[in-house]
């Protein structure tokens, strides 16, 4: 599925305009015709997801710059490109200090708007990616940060988020490398016991003599070893969410204290005199089917209701091959950023071939392989060449590999953006360097040169007013106290 794009407009003609190029860039396109109907679309729950915003600034009722607003109150971290039929660095200022991305001029061109939605959807994903590992390190990953846009993984979300509201035992099912381990966080995340630990237990990589010793605690002496107590993950998850993935790998006698565990809510420590009472909620995991493994005695019928009791089951990748082109859209900005290379996308022809490939090893291996890809790429766009492990899967017999490349950086983006796409009070320079001279022969004011290299720099950076600031080695508040004294100047001089 393409990215959606949302496009809030009240000039139908402008609508349609910028529809049919977004549509032209291979995006989704979303139209409404108000500043109300955008934040409608952008909060409600039941809609699409939408990847960035193309917003006009002059609206009836609410305008762009309250629907910027809107988007912050709300929390949302959507990009937003400005539109406007008036020019001035009075609103540029204004937009970009309310948070929009990037700004252009009425009517844009095909090749700017295509530059700045691609900018936007990078710059987007890297940062999803950032704030994915930061909550995933804090604890506090939610659904928001699970990158899918898959009908068949709706129907798993809504329940997930349901279950999230309750302390109802869930268990999680599905091939390796799905990202069980991810939904339990995120379930965790979005619950009421968001603030107290999450406690994740590997069952499959625990030998069998520590199982007990590992899940309950031990006292001081309690065997051969043991030369301290140990208080055990049910404890240390006390208040919060214990998570047992493999929970299929359990030997049978820890399954019976487990059982036991849950039922009274209690834990008793190896070489303990008395149970300690514990609060956690039970979220496990398997890559088995559990049903069988107790139709082969190697799992307790009794303990197997205790722990089915919301069973969610997670598609395999090659079932929701949809999300591939959004996985390898974020794994390779942030790979890219790790490594500090500039790779700007993958070809059509990589991206028509790994999205037919069944990756046995699901998000995992899809991660791990544009990993490998990012490293040992010697070009700036990553070809089916930089991706063995897929080549050694012919494409079916009659289908052609060629699909819609990745882009992820503007590869063919002019060096300076037009002046006439940049809405600033007087023009730009429309060649490489600035002229000192006036037409009469007579070097122009230091004043104007300045002024005309600032607007130069937010041309050419697109309005990155960080790096604007940054290139020009002044302050942020400086470069606005400029840009503001030079947009006085300009309204001064239009009056006179």
């Amino acid at each position: 599925m393409a990215a959606t794009i949302l496009i809030a407009d009240d000039d139908a003609v402008q609508r349609r305009l910028v529809e049919n190029m977004v549509q032209k860039c291979g995006y989704e396109p979303l139209v409404v015709d108000s500043g109300d109907a955008a934040i409608a679309a952008l909060t409600a729950s039941e809609t699409q997801a939408i990847d960035a915003v193309v917003l006009d600034l002059v609206m009836p009722g609410l305008d762009g710059l309250g629907v910027l607003a809107k988007i912050r109150e709300a929390g949302l971290t959507v990009p937003v490109i400005v539109q406007t039929a008036h020019g001035g660095i009075d609103n540029v200022v204004s937009a970009m200090r309310a948070g929009a991305q990037d700004f252009v001029v009425k009517p844009v061109g095909f090749e700017r708007l295509q530059v700045s939605l691609r900018n936007a959807l990078n710059a987007s994903a890297l940062k999803g990616e950032l704030q994915r590992i930061r909550h995933s390190r804090e604890g506090r990953l939610t659904f928001s940060d699970i990158i899918t846009r898959s009908e068949a993984m709706a129907g798993v979300l809504r329940t997930a988020q349901k279950a999230a509201s309750s302390t109802i035992p869930v268990l999680i099912e599905g091939e390796s490398g799905v990202g069980k381990e991810l939904f339990a966080r995120a379930i965790h995340g979005s619950s009421e016991r968001k603030a107290k630990p999450f406690v994740a237990v590997n069952c499959g990589a625990i030998p069998d003599n520590l199982v007990e010793s590992i899940l309950f605690g031990h006292e001081k002496g309690a065997f051969t070893g043991a030369t301290e107590r140990h208080q055990g993950k049910f404890v240390e998850a006390h208040g919060g969410t214990l998570f047992l993935d493999e929970v299929g790998e359990l030997p049978l006698a820890t399954q019976v204290k487990l059982l036991r565990a849950l039922q009274e809510g209690t834990v008793e420590a190896v070489g303990g005199r008395k149970p300690v009472k514990v609060d956690v909620r039970i979220i496990s995991a398997t890559n088995r089917k559990l049903l069988d493994l107790v139709k082969g005695g190697q799992f307790r019928e009794d303990l197997f209701y205790r722990l089915h009791v919301l069973p969610l089951t997670i598609p395999a990748l090659r079932q929701r091959r949809e999300d591939i082109p959004h996985l390898l859209r974020h794994f390779l900005a942030r790979f890219c950023a790790e490594e500090n290379r500039n790779i700007t996308g993958i070809s059509g022809e990589a991206m028509a071939h790994l999205s037919q490939l069944d990756w046995p090893g699901n998000i995992r291996q899809l991660e791990n392989t544009v990993y490998r890809a990012v490293v040992m790429s010697d070009g700036d766009q990553l070809g089916l060449a930089d991706f063995p492990q897929g080549t050694a899967h012919p494409a079916p017999e009659g289908k052609s590999l060629q699909g819609e490349p990745l882009v992820v950086s503007p590869s063919t983006a002019p060096a300076m953006i037009s002046g006439n796409e940049i809405p600033v009070a007087a023009s730009l320079p429309t060649a490489g360097g600035l002229s000192i001279l006036n037409a009469a022969g007579e070097v122009r004011p230091l004043e104007d040169l300045e002024n005309e290299i600032i607007r130069f720099a937010i041309s050419h950076y697109r309005g990155q007013m960080s790096e604007v600031a940054r290139r020009l080695k002044i302050g942020r508040s400086t470069l606005y106290r400029k840009l503001d004294e030079a947009a006085a100047g300009a309204r001064a001089s239009d009056a006179t």
